[in-house]
């Protein structure tokens, strides 16, 4: 069922999702309108401030909205309130089935699986991911750590319908966890090296092929202004070249946006390397795999194709 931009914009207002999202003024200098969240490299390009540099000769501003996860940031993509943002795997791939029009597949991250996991309590009896046949498990959907849960479970011969899902966003997962609601939870970074040190990995993103980053453009703003995509995306190179060689600061920013420790912060950034890359053939692959995949499992009622949302940008 598709929505209208009112409708969508009304649904993630009330869910508390866009109260960051500052409307263009009256009159205002045109404006690229920017969704990323707490964790990854928009956040910082949005401190350094890289993107401003580079559109303010042309008049150009940039409006900046954060958000809590993939899922919600492109619903507001596809509402027209967005025209770039930054997901994991999964996301643009439920959006190309609802609205395969909305967005194009703009470059990505370099692929780390270890980003996300499946985690249990050191003390549980689930040794493997085998194991949660009955069990109940956290996990937020249509995140990139969905597709690791779905792909897990199909490699040990289960379905979703094996296990008990709870459908939670990180803020209210972590708690669930950790006091025993639920006895797995499938999640990414940096909320992953942020949970209790107690625990145990049972499956990881490389298990499966999972855990890229994509950055995403409103297909309105690619058809109308392409040049202004690849000056965002420059933007965007710039500032990871900037991370891979100031990796102090960048545990210092990262710890201030998501109030995690430094510590905890810089253990994901281990994981890492930053570094745009365009999309190939390979990448369009694994994405059409992630859609097969999900469809296969019921979860999607159309296959999207991937391929004709990513068009040649870098």
């Amino acid at each position: 069922m598709l929505f209208s931009r009112r409708q969508v914009v009304a649904v993630l207002a009330a869910q508390g999702v866009m109260a960051g999202i500052p409307w263009r003024a009256r009159g205002a200098t045109r404006t690229i309108r920017v969704g990323y969240q707490k964790y990854g490299t928009l956040i910082l390009l949005k401190t350094k401030g890289f993107l401003e540099d580079a559109l303010r000769p042309a008049g150009i501003g940039v409006e900046w909205a954060q958000f809590p996860a993939g899922p919600p940031l492109l619903q507001a993509l596809v509402a027209g309130a967005l025209d770039f943002g930054q997901t994991g795997d999964l996301p643009p791939v439920f959006v190309q089935a609802s609205s395969p029009d909305a967005l194009v597949y703009a470059g990505h991250e370099a692929r780390c699986g270890a980003s996300e996991a499946i985690i249990v309590p050191a003390s549980s009896t689930i040794r493997s991911v085998a194991d949660l046949k009955g069990r109940r498990v956290a996990v937020t959907r249509g995140a990139d750590a969905h597709w690791l849960l779905v792909a897990s479970l199909r490699k040990h011969g289960l379905t979703l319908g094996d296990v008990s899902v709870s459908y939670l966003l990180p803020a209210a997962a972590r708690p669930a966890f950790e006091t025993g609601q639920v006895d797995a939870w499938a999640i990414w970074d940096p909320y992953l090296s942020g949970a209790d040190a107690d625990t145990r990995t049972i499956a990881t993103g490389d298990d499966v092929e999972g855990g890229t980053a994509f950055y995403l453009a409103r297909r309105g703003f690619f058809e109308e202004s392409p040049d202004l995509v690849r000056t965002v995306l420059a933007a965007v190179a710039k500032c990871d070249d900037w991370a891979a060689n100031h990796r102090d600061e960048v545990i210092a920013l990262l710890a201030r946006s998501t109030g995690l420790a430094p510590d905890v912060v810089a253990r994901s950034l281990a994981k890492l390397r930053y570094g745009l890359l365009p999309m190939t053939p390979d990448v369009v692959a694994g994405q059409q795999a992630i859609a097969d995949g999900f469809h296969a499992a019921g979860l999607l009622t159309t296959v999207p194709d991937v391929a004709a949302a990513a068009p040649k940008l870098l």
